[in-house]
């Protein structure tokens, strides 16, 4: 299968995960694999949002840069940010400093507190492990991995519903793989 790569330890492995070692890390340790809790989500999302338009490979690099600079993904801490606090994100060079991103993961921390605080710890996680499709088909090859699903669509429409912003159909439906949601590895991945 083209979309499979086997590598040097003998496992078969999503293509996209092949090299640099980076990604073999994280597709092997991490991606897919069922997260769960408000603060690891929160990070998650800040984490796919802040990719959007770029490569996954420059944001697994700087996510211990991120984590500092987003009090370890603490969203009620992140919450009370001020503009003082965006000036100081805006000259990090760890991170990706980009206004309307760090703007977004400020709001996003807020609506997620809010969430949490109406509907008690777990809300976040409840939330996005609901968008979880009734029948979900592996896919055989990238092109059967779609950008969107139903599901996404609608968390994506819940999550705006809820003050986030950053967050569409194709950032959501990401996030959902990341964290298990939906387990996009290929058929014939060892990680399958």
């Amino acid at each position: 299968m083209p979309d499979l790569v086997v590598g040097t330890d003998g496992k078969a492995r999503c293509a996209w995960a092949s090299a640099p070692p980076d990604y073999v890390d994280y597709h092997d340790g991490e991606w897919g694999r069922p997260i769960h809790g408000d603060r690891a989500l929160f990070e998650r999302l800040v984490l796919e949002s802040f990719q959007s338009g770029l490569s996954w490979l420059t944001i697994l690099r700087k996510r211990a840069a991120f984590r500092a600079a987003f009090a370890d993904f603490d969203f009620a801490a992140v919450a009370g940010f001020a503009a003082a606090d965006v000036d100081r994100l805006l000259g990090d060079a760890g991170i990706v400093r980009n206004r309307a991103k760090i703007l977004a993961t400020i709001a996003n921390a807020r609506a997620t507190l809010a969430l949490v605080d109406a509907d008690g710890p777990g809300a976040l996680d409840r939330l996005i492990w609901s968008a979880r499709p009734n029948e979900w088909v592996r896919p055989v090859s990238l092109a059967d991995l779609p950008a969107r699903t139903p599901e996404s669509s609608e968390l994506a429409r819940r999550l705006k519903g809820l003050g986030f912003s950053f967050i569409g159909p194709v950032t959501a439906f990401a996030a959902m793989c990341a964290v298990g949601v939906v387990d996009a590895h290929l058929v014939g991945c060892h990680r399958a």
